[in-house]
């Protein structure tokens, strides 16, 4: 595993531990030459975990829109910030150059960009880890509405395992390589998939 991307909070968050637990996470990242991908910020999480990456000699690659780096947010101090033009790109790059997603607390963007991640796996457009870094049981309800629904049989049961959990950095790194993708029912992932096309055709 050569590259993570990280989706994280521009904000520091209310405990802190958020802020600690970035710092470890980097530095995890650093001791492994993981390379860092995330969105380019040097404010909140973003800015700590970039500059904990850097500061224990690790590679970071950070990929902003230019609306955003124009607002002075872009972190200067990485030597490959990538500048897209949209937040669709952005994260079709992201998703390219890297090998596994973790996400650590974050807001709506955060995660809309995990469950984005999740939804293209789930529909087989990559076969890539998602992880969850679950500081002091930040997630914890996030992940009971996720079974809430998969007992609504709104997510088939086997996709649950798409997403790794832990709450130390160098355990989840470890889950993330040692990850397997979910072998789903032909007949259910046909339904699914034609559900997903209907859904396009009625946009």
């Amino acid at each position: 595993m050569r590259r993570i991307c990280v989706f994280c909070g521009s904000s520091y968050g209310a405990k802190k531990e958020y802020k600690h637990m970035a710092v470890k996470l980097g530095t995890s990242l650093a001791s492994q030459n993981i390379d860092l991908i995330y969105g380019g910020g040097n404010v909140g999480l973003m800015g700590i975990l970039a500059d904990s990456v850097i500061n224990n000699g690790g590679h970071v690659i950070g990929v902003i829109p230019k609306h955003l780096a124009d607002k002075e947010v872009a972190h200067r101090g990485i030597s490959d910030l990538r500048i897209v033009n949209t937040m669709h790109e952005r994260k079709a790059l992201m998703e390219k150059l890297c090998d596994a997603f973790i996400t650590l607390p974050g807001g709506f963007g955060t995660l809309e960009e995990i469950f984005e991640a999740i939804t293209w796996a789930q529909l087989n457009l990559h076969s890539k880890p998602c992880g969850f870094l679950n500081i002091k049981g930040f997630y914890d309800q996030l992940f009971e509405f996720i079974d809430h629904v998969i007992n609504e049989e709104f997510i088939c049961k086997e996709y649950r395992s798409i997403i790794q959990v832990d709450s130390n950095p160098e355990k989840l790194i470890e889950k993330l390589k040692n990850y397997t993708p979910p072998i789903l029912d032909k007949a259910k992932h046909a339904l699914l998939i034609k559900s997903m096309n209907s859904i396009k055709d009625h946009e």
